[in-house]
């Protein structure tokens, strides 16, 4: 497997594309981060590209941390916000994954992020945590924050998606 394909992170190799959805199928969204988290099965490529990172699951709950970067930063010399977006949805929209039984996929359908706070490329390891506020049969809502390595906060937002069933 090339770089591309595959990285290493704690002495751990992840390989990275799409789950099979064999997966979507047969296990409950919690399994499936969980074995992603092993390395059984692959992470998402936008997580080395967007220097983001997977750190714990729960039900209803996801938490990723990222990594700022010079590459992030808008023409101020901040982390973009598009960036603290990603971060943000990445998070609370995992929170909601977690919840799903096999079969069950989603999208999200809105995403509220407020940024109170610049964040500087230097600022070190930030923090995501999403928390479920809702989960229905069809929608669910859940919120968080993103904080710096100090635990101050950076942005919090809102997410909703929609669940839906294979037809």
């Amino acid at each position: 497997m090339n770089n591309s394909e595959s990285f290493t992170e704690n002495g751990k190799t992840h390989e990275l594309g799409a789950l099979p959805k064999k997966a979507f199928h047969e296990m409950t969204g919690l399994d499936i981060f969980e074995r992603m988290m092993a390395g059984d099965l692959p992470a998402p490529p936008i997580m080395v590209h967007s220097n983001i990172r997977m750190k714990e699951f729960s039900e209803g709950r996801a938490v990723f941390t990222g990594q700022p970067a010079k590459e992030f930063l808008n023409p101020l010399g901040t982390v973009h916000g598009g960036w603290i977006s990603t971060l943000i949805d990445t998070a609370l929209s995992c929170a909601v994954h977690t919840t799903l039984q096999p079969g069950e996929f989603y999208t999200t359908t809105s995403l509220n992020v407020n940024m109170v706070r610049p964040l500087q490329a230097n600022s070190g390891k930030v923090t995501c945590e999403g928390r479920i506020v809702h989960r229905g049969s069809r929608l669910a809502t859940s919120e968080g924050d993103l904080r710096d390595a100090n635990g101050k906060l950076i942005a919090h937002g809102t997410v909703s998606c929609m669940i839906m069933k294979p037809s």
